[in-house]
């Protein structure tokens, strides 16, 4: 498995060989917690589509996952989520069905329904 930074505010997960690598356009770019919550979702968008192609009968050999965020302000957070699945072979019909397959994923579901944040200090 591959996460690849294409940006600041870009990732796309893609299955390879292997263990899971990250890779980052140059040695400077800082792999942020933006593109940590961005990868989960394109990793979970990504095992949840090829769960549903599978028992589909469709091939997912050349499944993308690409995540975009944009930011909001005050304060400064992640004010969307932009999922694209690059697909060149997914026939045109199931379409619909892989967008509906993609927000069953449990991160997207997440981020609709937003938890419940605490934050406590331990002492030991």
């Amino acid at each position: 498995m591959k996460i690849t930074l294409v940006s600041d505010e870009t990732v796309r997960f893609e299955e390879t060989p292997g263990p899971l690598t990250i890779e980052a356009p140059s040695a400077d770019v800082v792999y942020s917690p933006f593109h940590m919550l961005a990868s989960a979702v394109a990793d979970c968008t990504y095992f949840t589509v090829k769960s549903w192609a599978t028992n589909a009968k469709i091939d997912a050999g050349d499944l993308v996952v690409e995540v975009t965020i944009g930011f909001a302000e005050h304060p400064h957070r992640v004010g969307s989520v932009d999922v694209k699945l690059i697909w060149p072979s997914l026939p045109q019909e199931r379409t619909e069905a892989a967008k509906r397959a993609a927000a069953v994923c449990p991160i997207h579901q997440t981020l609709l329904h937003s938890p419940t944040v605490a934050t406590t200090v331990a002492r030991s």
